[in-house]
C-alpha cells in the first residue's frame, strides 16, 4: 500500500477505536473535550457531562460549571468563546451539564435540581471520571464556580446547600422552584449573586427574593441583583458574573490549585471587608463603619463587583 494510503488507513482505524471508547476525547486547536454519562438515578433520567480543557493546560485550578435551563443540554456551552477565554485566562476547566427529569405530572418542577438525591453525586462522579480520562487528577477534587440559568440556578443553589465546601462562588439566575429555604452557615459563607428580572414572572422573582431575604438576614454573603428590563433571559447577568467570578477566584483561591486527592482550602471572606448595596436607592457603601441596616441589603465582596451591580440595578453602562 502506498504511504499515503497507509496513513489514511491508520487514521480511519484510530477514529473507529475512538468511537468505540466509553469516553470520547476530541482534540481541537483551542483545547480538548471529554464526555461522560451517569446511569439513570433516583431523581433524574439523564445526567450527561462534557469537559473542556484549554490546550496545553498542565494543571487546572478549578472547574466552571455551566448548567442550562429546564431539561436543557448545556454540553455545547463549553464551546462558548466567552467562557473559554475566561477559563483559559484563569487556569480553569469547563463542564457543561445535561440533566433531564423522569416523567412526572408537574413537569414545571425540576426534580433533578434536588441534588442530594442523585444529580449531585452524578456530577462528582463525572469529575472523578474526567480526572482519569483526561489525566488531570486534580479535577476529582477541584473547587467549583457555578453558573446557571433558570433551573440551572436552582441546581446551583441546591448544590451550595449540599456541598458548600466545594464551591468558590455561585449564581442563581431567575429560577422558580427550590427545595431548601434557610441554608447552613457554611453555605451562607459561599459568596453568591441571585439575579432576578424586572419583567420576569412574579412567582419567580418573589421566590428568589424570599430565599435571599431569609439567608441574608442570617448573614449570607449574597447579593440580590435586579435587571429592570429583563424577563426570563440571561440579559446582563453574565457580564456581572464574570466580574464576580474573577474577583472571587483571586480572593478565595489565590494562586493555589487542587492537589492530587485533596481540594485546596478555600479562603474565607469576612463580611466586614465588603460593601452593602441599598436595594431601594440602588447605591452601595463599605460595610466597615456603616450602621447596622434595618432592611435587607445586598452584600457585595469588592468595589468592582459593587459597581457592576449598581450599573445593572440602574440600567446604566458598566464601568470601564
Amino acid at each position: 500500500m502506498p504511504p499515503a494510503g497507509l496513513r489514511r488507513a491508520v487514521t480511519l482505524l484510530a477514529a473507529a477505536l475512538a468511537l468505540c471508547a466509553g469516553t470520547m476525547r476530541a482534540q481541537a486547536p483551542g483545547g480538548a473535550t471529554f464526555d461522560h454519562a451517569a446511569p439513570p438515578g433516583d431523581n433524574y433520567a439523564k445526567a450527561e457531562f462534557r469537559l473542556w480543557l484549554p490546550a496545553g493546560a498542565s494543571r487546572v485550578r478549578g472547574v466552571l460549571l455551566l448548567v442550562p435551563g429546564s431539561n436543557g443540554d448545556g454540553r455545547p456551552d463549553v464551546q462558548d468563546t466567552v467562557w473559554q477565554a475566561f477559563a483559559r485566562g484563569h487556569g480553569l476547566a469547563l463542564v457543561g451539564c445535561h440533566f433531564t427529569d423522569k416523567p412526572h405530572e408537574q413537569n414545571f418542577i425540576e426534580e433533578y435540581v434536588d441534588v442530594a438525591r442523585g444529580t449531585g453525586p452524578a456530577l462528582l462522579g463525572a469529575l472523578v471520571a474526567f480526572a482519569a480520562d483526561a489525566k488531570h487528577p486534580e479535577l476529582a477534587t477541584a473547587p467549583l464556580l457555578l453558573w446557571g440559568m433558570s433551573a440551572g440556578g436552582e441546581f446551583n443553589y441546591e448544590f451550595v446547600a449540599w456541598k458548600p465546601e466545594r464551591v468558590i462562588a455561585f449564581v442563581v439566575n431567575k429560577g422558580g422552584i427550590y427545595y431548601t429555604a434557610l441554608t447552613s452557615r457554611a453555605a451562607r459563607s459561599v459568596p453568591g449573586i441571585l439575579f432576578v428580572g424586572g419583567k420576569d414572572l412574579a412567582f419567580r422573582t418573589n421566590t428568589i427574593t424570599g430565599l435571599f431575604a431569609v439567608n441574608r438576614r442570617a448573614g449570607a454573603l449574597w447579593a440580590l441583583a435586579e435587571e429592570p428590563g429583563a424577563a426570563h433571559i440571561v440579559g446582563r447577568s453574565r457580564d456581572v458574573a464574570l466580574v464576580f467570578f474573577d474577583d472571587m477566584l483571586a480572593a478565595r483561591l489565590g494562586d493555589t490549585a487542587a492537589a492530587d486527592g485533596a481540594a485546596p482550602a478555600l479562603h474565607p471572606i469576612a463580611e466586614s471587608s465588603g460593601f452593602l448595596g441599598d436595594l431601594t436607592a440602588r447605591t452601595f457603601r463599605p460595610v466597615a463603619g456603616a450602621p447596622a441596616p434595618s432592611v435587607p441589603t445586598a452584600w457585595l465582596p469588592t468595589e468592582r463587583v459593587a459597581r457592576a451591580w449598581a450599573a445593572m440595578m440602574t440600567d446604566t453602562p458598566f464601568p470601564p
